[in-house]
């Protein structure tokens, strides 16, 4: 089997962002065999998606011809044949990702058998989900997207447990009490003003649910290492389940500090890319629970390495998930296959009807757990319309 031509697709949704439009970026390896394989680039959201784009299409330039069959063999070629590549960073990592992952579509294909089967079989049938990012309005209609009052929070926490949700993550700090994201000081020592915000709203939060759900707490490393500390400190009391992103992660030691001055167990991983990039916080025991992102991280052939390095150190796993349906689909496959799953993110984003429609197969949790996808390869594509929809390039 010979790689014959790569499709690389910016797929439109009507959703936008606080940053931008919301616009997954696939690809597609049509193969002399007839398999094509479906694969994401994991920058849907924020900016640099065209960047994204752009990383694929240069590195499907190097594959044509190629056996699909060898992912090992391209991923290192794309890694060690780039120059830029052994840097890694996010967009040349996820223009790996994107390519990997369609890799493993086609050769899930080519066996007629899942992913996850190829990973090493199912280590569960059920996939328990969280519902994540409230502070944007789950479940609260179009004129509650960004939550102020903890009376909100409290209320979208209630829709997501309603829902069969038994764990929700909220960022309850980044938000202004004027609905602005974003926009207001969160590093250095804080005013107790500007904490209070984040702790009465996760206070009304717990009060709503009772003890029996698990309240994630979400900073998007929107804090620096001493407001971290101050935040974390004060919410103890509320019984948080983990504490993510508290700190950006370039630097290990200022995780590793917040994590020695908070008794939360501390997640993150989305930001962090390769077996290189992880090395440093599960060395130091910094990080509890790990968030690679598929898409981001060096794909399937990378996170189930991440996943079995962070095993030794006995780290759980939470993909990240915020992209489109492919995103979500991969990220199924390698939590079914992993022994040291933690929880699925089904992220706000993720949930927009225009996003999950760009796709052929609905996968949706059902009373806050998923199903694994046992079609052939990862078990998901984009739709012909799609297809039509999107700006596309073509390399042969």
């Amino acid at each position: 089997m010979k790689i014959t031509s790569i499709d690389v697709f910016e797929v439109p949704t009507e959703f936008a962002t606080a940053i931008n439009k919301f616009s997954p970026i696939v690809v597609r390896i049509n193969t002399d065999e007839g398999i094509s394989g479906f694969g994401e680039v994991g920058m849907a959201y924020g900016l640099g998606g065209s960047a994204g784009f752009g990383m694929a299409k240069d590195l499907a330039k190097l594959l044509i011809g190629m056996d699909p069959m060898k992912n090992e063999l391209i991923w290192n070629t794309m890694q060690k044949k780039t120059f830029w590549g052994q840097g890694g960073g996010t967009v040349v990592s996820a223009g790996m990702s994107g390519i990997d992952i369609a890799l493993w579509d086609i050769k899930g294909k080519a066996y007629n058998m899942p992913v996850y089967q190829l990973l090493g079989g199912k280590t569960r049938d059920k996939i328990r989900a969280y519902a994540s990012q409230l502070q944007f309005g789950w479940g609260l209609g179009k004129d509650k997207q960004m939550l102020t009052e903890p009376s909100q929070y409290a209320e979208a926490a209630m829709a997501a447990v309603a829902e069969g949700y038994d764990a929700i993550k909220v960022d309850a700090i980044a938000m202004d009490m004027q609905g602005n994201w974003n926009k207001h000081k969160l590093n250095g020592v804080l005013s107790d003003q500007v904490v209070r915000v984040g702790y009465n709203r996760l206070k009304a939060i717990r009060k709503a649910v009772g003890p029996d759900v698990d309240i994630i707490v979400e900073n998007h490393a929107l804090t620096d290492t001493t407001a971290a500390i101050q935040y974390g400190r004060m919410i103890e009391e509320l019984k948080i389940h983990y504490y993510e992103e508290p700190v950006m992660p370039l630097n290990p030691k200022q995780m590793k500090k917040v994590a020695d001055n908070v008794k939360i167990p501390i997640a993150a991983g989305e930001r962090i890319y390769t077996r290189w990039g992880y090395r440093p916080f599960l060395e130091d025991g910094s990080i509890a629970v790990i968030q690679p992102d598929i898409c981001t991280c060096g794909g399937l052939t990378e996170a189930k390495k991440i996943c079995d390095m962070a095993h030794i150190y006995d780290v759980t796993v939470q993909v990240h998930v915020c992209g489109g349906p492919i995103s979500n689909a991969a990220a199924l496959h390698v939590e079914a296959a992993i022994p040291n799953f933690e929880i699925h993110e089904e992220h706000r984003f993720f949930a927009i009807e225009s996003n999950i429609n760009k796709c052929k197969y609905q996968y949706l949790p059902k009373n806050g757990s998923y199903e694994v996808p046992d079609l052939p390869g990862i078990g998901q594509e984009l739709t012909e319309e799609a297809i039509k929809e999107s700006i596309m390039v073509t390399v042969k």
